[in-house]
C-alpha cells in the first residue's frame, strides 16, 4: 500500500516544480491563464496530478485559482512588493541578528569566502555571479540562524518576489551599492554586533526594494 501512495505524491510535486521554474523564468508570465488541458497533454499526465500541483503553487502565492474562471499566474503589484519587502526586512534582519550571536569561527569563515565571491563578481560586473553569491550569503545566514520556521516563511516570500518582472541588480548603481551593504554587514557579523547586523540587513533589503521601484518608474516613463 505504501508503494501505491508514493508515486502520485512524487508526480504532482515534480509537476509543481516544473511549473514553478517556468513561472520564475517568466515562460508563464504574470496574469497568464493556465491551460490545464494543454499542460496535461504536454506532460503526458492526467488532470488530477496537475490540479494538485496547481494547489501547491496557489498555497505559495504563485498562481491564483478563480472560481469558474480557472487558474492564472499571479500578478504582483508595487503595493505587494512594498508589503513583502517590509516583512522580508524584518525576517532577514532577525536572521542576521541571530547569526551574529551564534556563528562559529568556521561559519564566519564561510561567510567571508562567500563575500570574496561577491567582490570578484562585482569587479567583473558579472550580475549573474553576483546574484548567486548574494543568494548563497543569505542562505548561509539563514542556516546559521537555525530557525526552520523563519527559513520556511523567507523561502515562500522569496518565491513571490520572483514574480516581479525585473531584478534589482539591473538598476544603475545597485550592484555597487549592494556590495557596500554586504561589506558593512559582514563587518558587523565578524564583530558579533547583533544590533548592527539586524539594522544593516534591514537596510540592505530596503535597498533592493528601492532599486526595483526605480526600474518600475523608468519603465512607466517609457510607456
Amino acid at each position: 500500500m505504501t508503494e501505491t501512495r508514493i508515486a502520485p505524491l512524487a508526480l504532482y510535486q515534480e509537476v509543481a516544480e516544473r511549473l514553478r521554474q517556468r513561472i520564475f523564468a517568466h515562460e508563464l508570465k504574470p496574469g497568464t491563464w493556465v491551460d490545464e488541458q494543454a499542460l496535461a497533454e504536454d506532460y503526458g499526465i492526467s488532470r488530477t496530478p496537475l490540479r494538485e500541483a496547481l494547489k501547491v503553487l496557489a498555497s505559495e502565492g504563485l498562481v491564483t485559482l478563480k472560481p469558474r474562471r480557472g487558474c492564472y499566474v499571479t500578478e504582483i503589484s508595487e503595493r505587494d512588493l512594498d508589503e513583502v519587502f517590509k516583512v522580508m526586512a524584518m525576517l532577514e534582519g532577525e536572521c542576521a541578528r541571530s547569526s551574529a550571536g551564534r556563528a562559529t569561527e568556521a561559519e564566519l569563515g564561510t561567510l567571508k569566502a562567500i563575500h570574496a565571491d561577491l567582490e570578484k563578481a562585482a569587479s567583473a560586473q558579472d550580475i549573474d555571479a553576483f546574484f548567486e553569491a548574494n543568494q548563497a550569503f543569505h542562505h548561509e545566514l539563514q542556516r546559521i540562524a537555525d530557525n526552520r520556521w523563519l527559513l520556511h516563511v523567507i523561502e515562500d516570500l522569496r518565491k513571490v518576489i520572483k514574480l516581479s518582472r525585473h531584478h534589482s541588480l539591473f538598476s544603475e548603481g545597485r550592484l555597487e551599492q549592494s556590495l557596500a551593504e554586504h561589506r558593512a554587514l559582514l563587518d558587523a557579523l565578524l564583530a558579533r554586533d547583533a544590533d548592527a547586523a539586524d539594522q544593516l540587513m534591514r537596510e540592505h533589503i530596503r535597498g533592493g526594494r528601492e532599486a526595483l521601484a526605480r526600474i518600475a518608474e523608468a519603465r512607466n516613463r517609457v510607456a
